[in-house]
């Protein structure tokens, strides 16, 4: 009987641990979609920037949002303090080691979040991968507190947040 009541229990925690991914899945997906309902609702690539820099970060639960973008010589980087021009071999630079998304734990956030890099603790960096004339770059997700990822699902949806914003960006810079 103990046995038995000991292979319930580990049941029992087992399906409460997949019910709670489960949840956690299911706000991120309707978070990733409701960002890119937010995208798709731009009307120029000015308030595209603005709406990346200063909605997402509510909709997503991240503490910052940093997009730096480079065509050519020419970069800039944006956060919610504003956009400011940037090397655009630091981007190149940023985005060399990055083949789709990374997710990690750091002890100070990747430099393109500016000021706050200092609080960062966990970051998503997705790489934004533009065919010319469109800009190419990095989307940067940051949290203050640390926490593991769930790697598989958590790239996918990073993955496709990333693509929707590089044809976003299409929508104004294309003829």
């Amino acid at each position: 009987m103990a046995s038995l009541r000991r292979r319930v229990a580990e049941v029992e925690e087992a399906n409460q641990d997949l019910i709670a991914f489960a949840r956690g899945h299911s706000g991120a997906v309707s978070a990733i979609h409701e960002a890119v309902i937010a995208a798709v609702d731009a009307e120029g690539l000015d308030h595209l920037i603005h709406i990346i820099t200063h909605h997402w970060p509510d909709v997503l639960g991240v503490d910052a949002v940093a997009l730096a973008l480079f065509v050519g010589d020419k970069g800039i980087r944006a956060d919610m303090s504003g956009l400011q021009f940037v090397e655009s071999r630091m981007i190149e630079r940023a985005i060399a080691g990055i083949e789709g998304v990374v997710l990690r734990g750091v002890e100070r956030g990747h430099p393109l979040f500016g000021p706050a890099s200092e609080l960062i603790r966990t970051e998503a960096l997705i790489r934004l991968d533009g065919e010319a004339p469109l800009p190419s770059g990095l989307l940067a997700l940051g949290q203050r507190r640390a926490q593991g990822f769930e790697t598989r699902h958590g790239s996918e949806l990073l993955l496709f947040l990333g693509r929707v914003t590089t044809r976003m960006m299409g929508r104004w810079l294309l003829p």
